[in-house]
Formats: structure tokens, sequence, C-alpha cells
């Protein structure tokens, strides 16, 4: 009897554990999503409850997890700075004692382990496009220092078991994603600019408007993630991860505004503290290893966002 490769998602019920557990589904395997519903939502999972290789379990993963499997991929943790600033302790308890907790569960399996880590381990970065090889320019002591700097030690974490006990690690380092069942109040600039587009709303544009960023649509982003698991060589990253293509914070509202039909005008903020002035992600190992490049282009991903968003506004989901 063939038995299906069951597979770990930590975070499985937000944004990306969403996308990436349909995805393996559609591969055939069998997922267990463990989320503790701390910045996700059941309704973005409610779709798999009756598909016999879905199980869900409520877990918080900076405690032991004990299951078996065959493969982790590691998402959990507040992704946005709105979600992670609220509660910066547990912040970095889920990258940290998380972090630990799954390796430990991997090295017990002797299974291979996927963390997502970001673009955030650059800060605000001196050099542009960010290559894996760059160590970054992080405040330590930040209000965003919960997030950058747990996902620093998580990487540091996963090198650690590779090195001593030659785990099978998969360092990905996530820029910013974008797409379908991201959370409206995530406090994210995409969400945040259409959900005030939809509304009629002023477009809240931080500084001049002229920090960059680069944005990947999330399909694109899934089939990274699993090429880069799929891979048996002793690769282990950081490897970036993210569409190269960079727009200012100003061209994008405009973009936002002209897809959703509004009438919004912009209005300018101060800028956050420690808020990085570009974002911009050197690919090239990624495309020499999996010959990927993201193929969706930034505006027929919005055209796509913006229409999951519109479906919650006419729902009453978005107030």
């Amino acid at each position: 009897m063939h038995l299906k490769k069951r597979i770990l998602v930590t975070g499985g019920a937000g944004f990306l554990g969403r996308h990436l557990t349909k995805r393996l589904l559609e591969r055939d395997y069998y997922i267990l999503c463990a989320d503790n519903f701390f910045t996700s939502s059941r309704d973005n999972i409610i779709e798999f409850s009756s598909n016999p290789n879905f199980e869900f379990i409520r877990h918080d993963i900076t405690f032991p997890l004990v299951v078996e499997i065959d493969a982790i991929f590691n998402l959990a943790c507040p992704a946005s700075p709105v979600h992670y600033q609220v509660d910066p302790v547990q912040t970095i308890k889920t990258c940290v004692h998380g972090a630990i907790n799954m390796l430990g569960l991997a090295k017990r399996l002797k299974i291979p382990i996927f963390q997502a880590s970001t673009s955030e381990v650059y800060g605000d970065p001196e050099v542009h496009p960010q290559t894996e090889d760059y160590w970054g320019r992080v405040n330590p002591i930040g209000p965003r220092s919960c997030y950058d700097e747990g996902k620093r030690c998580a990487e540091a974490l996963m090198f650690a078991y590779h090195r001593q006990t030659d785990l099978r690690i998969k360092v990905g380092r996530i820029f910013n994603t974008y797409g379908p069942y991201m959370h409206p109040n995530d406090g994210r600039v995409v969400s945040n600019f259409i959900v005030q587009a939809l509304k009629g709303e002023p477009i809240t544009v931080y500084g001049e408007g002229s920090q960059t960023r680069s944005f990947c649509y999330v399909d694109d982003l899934v089939e990274l993630m699993i090429s880069f698991m799929d891979d048996e060589s002793d690769f282990p990253g950081p490897l970036n991860m993210g569409n190269p293509g960079e727009f200012t914070m100003r061209e994008l509202a405009e973009i936002i505004v002209e897809l959703a039909g509004s009438k919004s005008a912009l209005t300018y903020m101060p800028l956050p503290v420690d808020d990085p002035r570009q974002r911009q992600p050197n690919i090239e190992a990624a495309k020499s290893r999996y010959g990927w490049t993201p193929k969706t282009q930034l505006r027929d991903g919005l055209s796509k966002t913006i229409e999951y968003f519109d479906s919650l506004f006419q729902r009453g989901l978005i107030r």
C-alpha cells in the first residue's frame, strides 16, 4: 500500500499557509495544518475540511508538538508590523522557541524542514538589490526588532542544527508577497491601499512615497517554496524568494486606485520608525538552481487581489 507523504505546515491557516496547503493537497500529499489563529482565520482553511488528506490541529508552536510526519514547512509567525508589534514578546518566542521545537521534531524524525525567513533580516539595507550573502543592517532594539531579530535568530538556529546534526534545512527569505486571502486588517501596504481604495477613503502613504518595495504574487512564491523543498541536495539556503520588480509606494497606490476604479486621493503621513527605504531581492540563485522567475505581473496580481477584497466588502466582511 502506497503511503502518502505527510507534511506539517505550521501557520497553515495564515495567508501563505493557506495557499501552500492548497497546492500540496493538489499534489496528493497528506497535510497536517497547525495554527493557533493568532493572526489567521479558520475561514482560510474551511474549504479543506472535507478533504480526507487534510487534518487540522490547534497548536501554538512555542510549545512542543509530537506528531509523525515526513517534512515540515515552518511558517508560523505574525508577519505584519501591526500584528507582530502587538505582542513583541510572543513574536520573539514564536520565532525562537517555535524554531527550536520544530527543529527538535525534525531532528527526532530525521526529516527536512523549511524555515520561512524574511527580507526583514536585511533591515534598512546599504546593499541594493539584496543578495543572500549580505548580512543586513538591523536595529536590534527598535520596535521592529522582535520580528527582525527573531527571524535572524531562527536562521542561526537552523544553521546550527544543520552543522551540528546534518539536519536537512531549507531557509527561504520571503520578500513582500500579496494575493487573495491576505488579512484585510494586517497593516501591510497592499491590503491597506486596497481596503482604503474600495472604501473611497484617502490612501495613506508614509513619507514622500518614494521608498520602494518588490511585490511577489503568492502563487509564484509557493511554486518556489515547493521547488526548494523538492531539492534533495545539501543546499540549505538562504534563498531569496520574491519578485525583483521594484515600485515606489506612490506608484503602488496610484495603480491600486486605478484598478479599483476608486476616487481616493493620496494623503501623506510621517515615516514609521526603522521603515526600510529600499527592498529588492537579487534572485539569481533561484533562477540558476530552479529555473524560477515570477510569472505574474503586478497589475494582474493586484487585479485578482482587489477582486477578492471586493468580494469581502460586498459580503460585509470589511467595514
